[in-house]
């Protein structure tokens, strides 16, 4: 029995700190860019799209396809980044154990 119990605090303790780390991962941002930087795009950890800057001299009313596929390829460089992030800052915790965030 004592040893079930050490296993249950235990189990217990890390749910603890996978909650905290999820938490904390909200509130840590990345920013994906395109087109050398004239698309920003800042998400969290949580893959909430914060903010999209675009710089005035690449907006071109005759070429609205480059503008979306910027804003495309800049929002996921960032969400590949939340993804690298998620995977450094929960992967001491969970040890391999290949959870999704």
């Amino acid at each position: 029995m004592k040893n079930m119990n050490q296993l249950m605090k235990q189990a217990k303790k890390m749910q603890e700190d996978l909650m905290k780390a999820q938490a904390a991962l909200g509130e840590k941002t990345v920013e994906g860019t395109a087109g050398g930087g004239a698309v920003t795009v800042v998400v969290t950890g949580h893959k909430l799209v914060k903010s999209v800057t675009i710089k005035p001299e690449v907006v071109d009313p005759e070429d609205v396809e480059m503008l979306q596929d910027l804003v495309l390829a800049a929002v996921n460089d960032a969400m590949k980044k939340a993804d690298e992030m998620s995977q450094k800052e929960m992967g001491h915790l969970t040890k391999g154990l290949n959870f999704p965030f």
